[in-house]
């Protein structure tokens, strides 16, 4: 069967269900399937009491087995589906929605006061691949049409940061983390079939999913330690370590060839480079034998090694970041680098962690791992098999050495010729290059330029997107930096900036997980954030100082503006649908530029029609000018409002003449004027 997954878990819940209603509470925006009402208990707060089972069965039968695909796989990508592949450029027309699954799809369902893995009704309130498929009507309303998953691995809990730990610190490649896994499935399903069962739901409803991949790094405790040490960097376990500084280097410097001689020999860096020894196997290889199935591997090194796994710090010299406490360097080359070994005292010293073998992209060894660089690139290949994954980013890329990127992209496409990269890349300047190298999008810096609006930068993103040579995220926020809604005009912005975004040329348009609601905690401090951002919530919220990205955390669904966006970016779905490949064709696009750098103003032709698009970024004061449109050609034309955030849809008449309109713009607001 092309979705047996799913089949299967609808087939398990329905055996499953209990014969008693449960007391199982869930946001009302998670309720857009047409439950029926006789089945629900509405509670005064906006939440809505339902039978899980019940619920999650009625999703399946009544949205996502309705759509019915003639000779369709959907175990497959969406593109293997397809007569033609895309080469990964199906990312030009996509909507995503990035979503860490323990925190989107959590909530307090017995309305216990707690996030419980068991709760009253001995299900989980943390997230779960099963309670993600009841989330995707919702996702549909937003007008995504790709599921972009922060990791899903097993990872560790080693030396964690909060209550959780990192999903990045990944501890097996290609095992799903078990937290995830749904108790209402009891032990008929397996974790791999659950994933499998919300893949398949996305791809019978026209969403691709896109992982996240991270190669560079893995958990210092990482399950491959046990089998392979070499591929890691040991340390001395009973002398301190820190992030070495370098005199004379300002912080945070990239770390270019004419620094080296400056790095090593700088006494902090010689004391670094003498903490660090070879592997425990190689040093005592029949002790390892007995030791390397114990428990706890580290400890056990330490016991009876005095050794341990190096933690990673960042790439750039003298950054102020301490060591990352739960993930290491993986050993991509069993050699010293080429272009600094001449600046090691001792040519067999043990492999070390510095600026030079973080970067192995730029300081590359001529001996490769090669075992390691097979195991790393088979990942995806592992997931587009069982799971026919659409798309990932690759955590990191950018310190990969080039042959390793190869591999990886090609045993990807080699299973799906459609697969979609995304590159790791802030730098706009660098969309060249990482087009050369084979992705088919950048991240981009629209977190950073569009809530920076009265510097003018927001207003420059919006003008110079369209034309970087690869796409990258129309977004004001991700899984790294501080909330749209806790910037310079809250909420107002963050309306504003959302529905915007849906048209940038030359964009994809990104939502982060809880930006819909207006959420105001960061999920982590890692981008253009302070300490401050982390006082967002009052003192009694439940989440108050909690960072999703470590700890048990719940989107804060109940905002009482939540239907706002959801409802608006529902009505402009069709709007955006009809202009998608406008907004990507930058000969179709015609920019309307006035002296005030806090207007944003452009057009979107089609043959037969012309989409308008006006924004005023400033949220406290309004803006009226005047905009010559002759470029447009056609100057006899109808025109008519189709969307603002201030008035109803009505007919366009603010013609100064045939060739001026007069626009005016309130406090934050956007116009879409179609002729």
């Amino acid at each position: 069967m092309a979705h047996k997954n799913l089949m299967k878990l609808l087939d398990t819940l329905k055996n499953n269900q209990p014969s008693k209603q449960l007391n199982y509470a869930i946001p009302d925006l998670w309720n857009h399937v047409n439950y029926p009402k006789e089945k629900t208990i509405p509670l005064q707060n906006g939440e809505v009491l339902v039978d899980p089972y019940a619920f999650h069965i009625h999703v399946i039968e009544h949205l996502i087995l309705k759509k019915k695909r003639t000779a369709f796989d959907a175990s497959k990508s969406l593109d293997q589906n397809q007569q033609r592949s895309s080469k990964g450029n199906w990312v030009k027309q996509a909507v995503m929605y990035s979503s860490l699954i323990r925190t989107s799809s959590a909530w307090d369902h017995d309305r216990k006061g707690s996030l419980d893995d068991n709760n009253m009704s001995g299900l989980k309130d943390t997230g779960t691949f099963v309670k993600t498929i009841a989330l995707l009507p919702h996702l549909l309303r937003l007008s995504v049409n790709t599921l972009y998953l922060l990791p899903i691995s097993k990872y560790s809990t080693y030396d964690k940061k909060g209550d959780l730990g990192s999903p990045y610190a990944v501890a097996n490649f290609t095992e799903l983390d078990d937290n995830l896994k749904d108790p209402m499935t009891k032990d008929t399903m397996t974790l791999d079939e659950e994933f499998a069962a919300l893949v398949e739901a996305c791809h019978l409803l026209g969403m691709r999913v896109v992982i996240d991949i991270i190669p560079r790094t893995n958990a210092v405790d990482s399950d491959l330690i046990r089998n392979h040490p070499e591929w890691f960097y040991w340390v001395k376990a009973d002398e301190p370590y820190k992030t070495p500084t370098v005199k004379g280097i300002p912080n945070t410097t990239y770390p270019a060839s004419e620094h080296m001689d400056k790095v090593f020999n700088d006494q902090d860096i010689k004391r670094h480079l003498d903490l660090f020894d070879h592997n425990p196997k190689s040093k005592d290889p029949d002790l390892w034998k007995k030791i390397k199935n114990r428990k706890n591997i580290l400890d056990a090194t330490k016991q009876h090694y005095n050794l341990t796994i190096a933690k990673a710090f960042s790439d750039y010299i003298n950054d102020t970041q301490p060591p990352w406490s739960d993930v290491t360097f993986f050993r991509l080359y069993l050699d010293h680098p080429e272009a600094t070994k001449n600046y090691l005292d001792d040519a067999s010293r043990p492999p070390y962690i510095l600026y030079d073998t973080i970067k192995a992209n730029k300081y590359p060894g001529k001996l490769p791992n090669m075992p390691l660089w097979n195991l790393i690139a088979d990942v995806i290949p592992s997931y587009q098999r069982r799971f026919g994954i659409d798309g990932a980013r690759i955590d990191m890329g950018h310190a990969l050495p080039k042959p390793l990127l190869d591999l990886i992209m090609e045993k990807a496409r080699a299973v799906d010729e459609g697969f979609a990269f995304i590159a790791e890349e802030l730098n706009p300047a660098y969309a060249k290059q990482s087009k050369d190298l084979g992705y088919n999008m950048i991240i981009g810096n629209g977190f950073f330029m569009t809530p920076r609006i009265a510097e003018g930068k927001a207003h420059t993103h919006y003008y110079t997107a369209r034309d970087l040579a690869l796409p990258s995220f129309a977004c004001s926020e991700t899984h790294d930096t501080p909330r749209i809604a806790s910037r310079e005009g809250k909420e107002t912005t963050a309306r504003l900036l959302t529905i915007l975004n849906m048209f940038t040329p030359g964009s994809v348009p990104f939502i982060n997980a809880g930006q819909e609601v207006f959420e105001v905690q960061p999920m982590n401090l890692g981008l253009d954030a302070s300490d401050n951002d982390l006082y967002h919530l009052d003192e009694s919220d439940p989440y108050y100082k909690k960072l999703a990205l470590f700890d048990k955390v719940a989107l804060h669904y109940m905002n009482p503006r939540r239907h706002e966006l959801p409802n608006i970016l529902a009505f402009i779905k069709p709007i955006r649908q009809n202009y998608r490949h406008a907004i990507m064709n930058k000969k179709a696009f015609v920019p309307f530029e006035t002296d005030y750098n806090q207007f944003v103003g452009y057009a979107f032709k089609k043959k037969n029609s012309t989409l308008l698009v006006f924004a005023n970024l400033n949220p406290y004061y309004d803006y009226t000018t005047h905009l010559d449109i002759s470029e447009l050609g056609n100057t006899k034309c109808v025109g008519k409002l189709v969307f603002s955030t201030h008035e109803h849809p009505r007919n366009f008449t603010q013609f100064i003449d045939e060739n001026t309109l007069d626009i005016h713009l309130g406090n934050g607001e956007i116009k879409l004027v179609e002729f």
